[in-house]
């Protein structure tokens, strides 16, 4: 079937990507408002250099992007995974899995210990996340709990404890 996602080795996204990543990203979110949010903790200084990763077809056309921008939990740095964006023809075929685990696996290797995401609650568990609440972190608004996620990365390091602070991009006070 010439039309099967066939995965490549994911790889860090580079300023040259920039307009694939557009691409991908105004078509996989409902608004470009949604797109535009990325886009601009890519470019905030609280962007993670080195963690933003893409999936390609075979062809080289980029399906899929994640990227962890710095967040606060009390006062201790951790790392926010912002919305993955797939191409809707490639959604359900393992490219924003495959994304999101190469993310995973480069923030630890970076020594990042803790990961946050506000997501779907029966789509990230498989990355080992669980609700915030079991760990002391709190939402920086009133979000529900099984939607408010973290990870921690590292066994020897308790993930930190108090409420989340975003970065100014993600227009959460």
């Amino acid at each position: 079937m010439a039309d099967v996602w066939t995965p490549r080795p994911e790889r860090p996204g580079s300023a040259a990507d920039r307009r694939s990543v557009r691409q991908v990203e105004l078509a996989a979110f409902d608004t470009p408002a949604e797109a535009d949010l990325v886009d601009a903790l890519r470019g905030d200084p609280s962007w993670l250099d080195g963690l933003s990763y893409l999936a390609e077809a075979p062809s080289g056309v980029v399906v899929a992007h994640a990227l962890l921008t710095r967040c606060l939990v009390g006062d201790t740095p951790a790392a926010a995974l912002t919305p993955c964006a797939v191409l809707p023809g490639r959604q359900g075929r393992g490219a924003g899995t495959a994304v999101i685990r190469a993310l995973l696996d480069a923030a630890r290797a970076a020594g990042e210990h803790t990961v946050i995401v506000l997501g779907h609650p029966r789509y990230y568990p498989r990355f080992g996340f669980a609700p915030a609440s079991r760990f002391g972190i709190l939402p920086p608004q009133d979000w529900p709990d099984e939607a408010f996620l973290a990870l921690g990365l590292n066994d020897a390091t308790a993930p930190p404890q108090g409420t989340v602070r975003y970065p100014a991009p993600f227009g959460i006070d």
